[in-house]
Formats: C-alpha cells, structure tokens, sequence
C-alpha cells in the first residue's frame, strides 16, 4: 500500500472553450470535474498502476462532499481524507482548443484549525503502520504550520517509511531539512530553493542540504535526477501538446511506483517521463493516455552515469 497526502484536496473543472479572449463571453464546449490536488492525482495514476494507494488530507463543505463521492468509484483508492468544518477549494482549468493552451485558476482552500491539524497529524500516524511508501504533495491550507511537511518526513521516517516530497517554497525548504528520501521540485521552485539556476548544481545543493535524492522537472526537456546511485537525465522522444495540467503528478507516480518496485533509476526516470508527457495528452488531470505511455516509454532518452554518486 501507498500512502498520498493532499493536505489542500480540490474539486478540479476543467472547462474547454473554442478560443479564450480576454474580456469575452464563451461557450463552453465540454465540463469534467475530478477530485484534485497533487496528491490524489498522484494516487489515481498509481492505482491504474495497478497499486493500491489509500488518500489522506482535509476534506470539507458541499465541494468535499463530492471529491468524496467520485473517489468511491475509483478502483485501487481507498479515503482516508480527514474532515474540517471549511469547505474544499475548487480549481478551474481552461483549455483553449484552439492553441491547446491551458489557463488555470486556484481558490486557497479552507482555513484549518489548530484542533483539526493535531487531527491530522495523529491520523496520518496511524496511517503509516504497513505503507510501503508516502508521497507528500502540494501547498498548504491557510492555518497549516509552514513546516508542516517538515513535521510529517520526520514522522515517516520514525516509522521507516520512504517518503518523497512534492511543494514548494519555505514548506519545502522546511522539508528538505527534515531529509526526506526524494523531493521532486520543477526547475523554478529548485531555483529559488537553492538560488543556482543551473539545475544540476542546484540538485546537488538540495541533496547538500538534507535531501536523499532529487529530481527536477525541467518541462519539455524532461527530468534530472541527483541521487546517492549517479545523476540522470531523461528526455522525451518529442514535445507533446495538449493539458499540463496534472503532468508533474504523474511524475510522481512514476517515480513511486519505482521506488516500491525497487526499479533501476533510469527505469524509474523513464517511466516517470512517459507518464507526464501522456498525462498532456489526456483530458483531465490525474489521467493519462495508455497507449501513448506505452509507445513514449519505448522512446525516452535516459542519459547519465552511475559513477556520478
């Protein structure tokens, strides 16, 4: 089993429109509606993985009653997700047919009491009993401690669960701290962590300041990874047009589910690469297209050397 927490959940809508025009009036062409938030998106590519992967994060109000309801229907997930008295924040996405562009906009999520934090912290612990690996994904609900992820690597590996981090800013600074076994930054996010803009010299500096391994999301030109095993860099065959949206996420479960498998690095790297540029293909986050991950998978550029550790 795999644990994912989502401590900020989302109902994400995607809305896809002819043409977006700023100041304009649109029709809309097609609505879907998800439960969202990096972390169930994460579980969503692992259970059609074929992992079995238990959600857990703050859920509330009428929009955290119905990620509830659509994760019931999700084979291989099982809600774990802990209730506040805020509601859930939803997330739109607009896709513009027309360029293939994305516009996203995102509500802050419900301000979390002190009461339902220590909630949290006491479920996700007994959560952790028999889980092969945790992933921590995403921002932080207004009223979370800023080292709340810090708090949680610590408590994951007390109880000798890997654990990957997925966030950004002073949380992840927090967190690398705290040593989790990989953080997954993009490349503005390990920038601003680290202040090198080279992003190889700035992974080598998160693993410098606390961090197993790192991986960095580089967009189109894929993922480079530093680790205690060498240091990689895994390209797509070609760049890929459609929603980004949920693309980092599947990275993720690319890389998880490496980890419990106990993959090769370049194995784990390529898998992750093919995922996320077939995840652009697909309509919605959290999903990707299984023939195009397939085909992709047999095409990625794995370059590196395990002398590099």
């Amino acid at each position: 089993m795999i644990l994912t927490v989502t401590l900020n959940t989302a109902l994400d809508i995607t809305y896809r429109v002819r043409e977006l025009r700023p100041h304009g009036s649109h029709r809309v062409s097609e609505v879907t509606e998800r439960p969202g938030g990096k972390g169930l998106n994460v579980a969503r590519v692992l259970a059609a993985l074929g992992h079995e992967v238990t959600v857990t994060g703050f859920t509330g109000g009428a929009t955290g009653r119905v990620v509830q309801d659509r994760l019931t229907g999700t084979p291989g997930v099982l809600d774990a997700l802990v209730p506040v008295a805020g509601p859930t924040r939803r997330t739109i996405a607009v896709v513009d047919e027309l360029t293939g562009d994305t516009t996203q906009l995102n509500e802050p999520g419900p301000t979390v009491t002190s009461a339902e934090w220590s909630a949290f912290q006491e479920a996700y612990e007994g959560l952790l009993d028999g889980v092969s690996a945790v992933a921590l994904c995403g921002s932080l609900p207004p009223g979370v401690p800023v080292g709340a992820y810090a708090g949680l690597v610590r408590t994951a590996r007390a109880a000798g669960v890997p654990v990957l981090l997925d966030t950004s800013g002073e949380p992840l600074r927090r967190g690398v701290a705290a040593r989790p076994d990989l953080v997954k930054p993009n490349a503005g996010e390990l920038a601003e962590l680290t202040g090198s803009h080279e992003p190889l010299g700035g992974a080598r500096d998160a693993r410098r300041r606390g961090a197993r391994a790192v991986v960095a999301s580089l967009g189109a030109q894929g993922l480079l990874a530093a680790t205690p095993e060498g240091e990689w860099h895994a390209t797509p065959p070609a760049r890929v047009h459609g929603n980004p949206t949920g693309a980092g996420d599947s990275a993720v479960a690319g890389l998880l589910s490496g980890l419990v498998e106990r993959l090769p690095w370049p194995d784990r790297l390529a898998r992750a690469v093919a995922l996320s540029a077939a995840t652009v293909l697909a309509p919605v986050a959290g999903e990707f297209d299984r023939a195009a991950y397939e085909e992709l998978l047999r095409r990625v550029a794995v370059t590196g050397d395990a002398s590099a550790a």
